[in-house]
């Protein structure tokens, strides 16, 4: 299986769920930088931080870690890599810990919030939040302060109150698409036109294929007290009538042109609309770990599996002994599979 951040994450927040040890080795193994980062670090000392857990080992560089948990107990918390890492990345590890808390808690993670090889905040506020709200808990996200790569110095507060239990999630119907929004930024020094040529670049995408929708994407320039730096991207949503949302993004990097990133987060959406599943390919492996530990049998249908998709089915049955199955969908013309799962109706005994 792949042995990246994502393993590190899963086991984390289960281990802590279930009250299992974790002995975690040959951590990033194959990375050029293997080992932990200052994010995944900080993931875990949040999770041993909410439950009073014991943590050994675990340092920048580290291949191996150990892990004992306490109880889940909530309050007020700050995670801090002190680098771009993602503030998203800190929220996977430790949301499903603090569902399961003695009481509310309040999450002040830092880091950033438009960074690369992970989601973009604007899609755990416009994807994430409302899908993953069908498991039957309220996610309040507020973001203070943008962060981008290098410099970091985001910040999103983050509050969650405890549940007694996951009710299950039925994604199968998709409905057709009825409309497409989005937001284009530039922070810091950028200029606001480049914000309007990614808009465009992605309107102009998106046409030739949906032609008949409007798609109205926003061209922002972050206020100087709300961003930290420079930084630019894009993301675009589409929503279907029964609820379905679905997206792409792309951050500006140098030497890409603007028009590129417009068209590649267009692309992205649209590449996610053909297949016929309900969920993006971002969307499908974040989902799992509430499958398993939901009160029923959930089903979502999803584009081809991604591969983080299956090692978060994985390690998620290993660890909850939840059972996952994955079907082919019959339907002429698409790439879809349905996956479904029994979870393990766990339960918050605090409440």
């Amino acid at each position: 299986m792949e042995g990246g951040g994502q393993i590190l994450r899963i086991c984390a927040a289960l281990g802590c769920l279930l009250g299992k040890r974790l002995h975690v080795h040959q951590i990033r193994a194959g990375r050029s930088t293997p080992g932990l980062r200052p994010q995944h670090l900080s993931g875990l000392q949040t999770v041993r931080d909410l439950c009073g857990g014991k943590l050994e080992k675990a340092e920048i560089g580290s291949t191996e870690i150990e892990f004992a948990p306490g109880k889940i107990k909530g309050g007020t918390l700050t995670a801090d890599p002190k680098t771009a890492g993602s503030v998203c990345l800190l929220l996977q590890v430790s949301l499903p810990c603090v569902l399961f808390a003695e009481s509310p808690t309040e999450l002040i993670l830092k880091g950033g919030t438009n960074a690369e090889m992970a989601p973009q905040i604007d899609y755990t506020t416009m994807v994430f939040k409302p899908i993953v709200e069908h498991f039957s808990f309220k996610l309040d996200c507020d973001i203070k302060r943008r962060g981008y790569y290098p410099r970091g110095g985001g910040e999103i507060l983050v509050k969650v109150s405890p549940v007694k239990h996951l009710n299950p999630i039925n994604l199968v119907d998709r409905g057709s698409v009825t409309k497409i929004y989005g937001r284009a930024f530039v922070a810091g020094v950028l200029p606001y036109k480049m914000a309007k040529d990614m808009a465009s670049a992605a309107v102009r995408c998106i046409r030739r294929e949906l032609r008949d929708l409007h798609v109205n994407i926003q061209a922002v320039q972050e206020p100087k007290d709300t961003a930290v730096a420079n930084g630019s991207g894009i993301i675009i949503v589409a929503e279907t009538s029964t609820g379905c949302l679905f997206a792409g993004s792309a951050l500006g990097k140098k030497g890409v042109t603007t028009d590129r990133v417009g068209m590649e987060a267009a692309e992205i959406l649209l590449r996610n609309l053909r297949h016929g599943g309900c969920v993006d390919e971002y969307l499908q492996d974040q989902l799992i770990i509430f499958m398993a530990l939901a009160d029923g049998i959930s089903q979502i249908k999803t584009g081809p599996l991604t591969l983080h998709t299956q090692t978060a089915i994985h390690f998620a049955e290993q660890l909850t002994k939840a059972k996952f199955t994955v079907k082919k969908c019959e339907e002429a013309n698409t790439d879809c599979n349905i996956i479904e799962c029994q979870g393990i109706g766990f339960k918050n005994m605090n409440i």
